[in-house]
């Protein structure tokens, strides 16, 4: 199978999956407490922005990285591939927790084994490397951090508004598992 239509499934499928997850995951206000604050929206825009900006930037700039394109297309798809499978090893094990907005449902219990003993927010940094790739592709560094900028603020702010309401929900149980597990980098931050 040619490189380019590897990646183009790829990036494909995994759009496609993020948005059945906002869809179909989304927790409805009769469900459970929705403390999302607009986050979601704001990590949209941020994800088109990020999309629109990249393209830009490698149409406009010439800081094209010094590697091969065939070998940042392979980059690419090593780091969307290790990005899908975090987010969804995440996702998939807190099950009935995950909701694609803030919300906190009433029967909701407290999650810390998996991936979530050594980071907090291990979806997001699924994410975030998935959008990495979508900068490596593009073979330039500005085009690159194009792409990551807007994304990575969006997902800071939406961590900051899950994260007030865990402490909210869970209180010291939360707080001590604040200070035990990193937020998006084992070990570092």
């Amino acid at each position: 199978m040619e490189i380019t239509l590897l990646w183009r499934i790829l990036v494909y499928g995994w759009a496609a999956s993020e948005t059945l997850l906002v869809i179909a995951m989304r927790t409805r206000r009769g469900r459970g407490a929705v403390k999302d604050r607009g986050s979601l929206i704001f990590l949209m825009a941020a994800i088109a922005l990020s999309l629109f900006a990249g393209e830009k930037m490698r149409a406009l700039t010439r800081a094209n990285l010094p590697f091969s394109a065939q070998g940042l297309m392979t980059t690419a798809i090593v780091v969307l591939i290790a990005g899908m499978t975090l987010r969804w090893t995440a996702i998939l094990s807190l099950g009935r927790r995950f909701s694609s907005n803030v919300a906190i449902r009433s029967n909701q219990t407290f999650y810390r084994s998996g991936l979530y003993r050594w980071v907090r927010h291990p979806a997001y940094s699924g994410s975030l490397l998935s959008f990495l790739a979508i900068g490596i592709v593009k073979c330039n560094w500005i085009a690159c951090l194009a792409v990551m900028a807007p994304v990575t603020i969006a997902i800071l702010y939406r961590i900051h508004v899950e994260e007030a309401a865990l402490n909210e929900a869970f209180g010291a149980q939360y707080a001590s598992y604040s200070q035990q597990a990193k937020r998006l980098i084992p070990g570092v931050y």
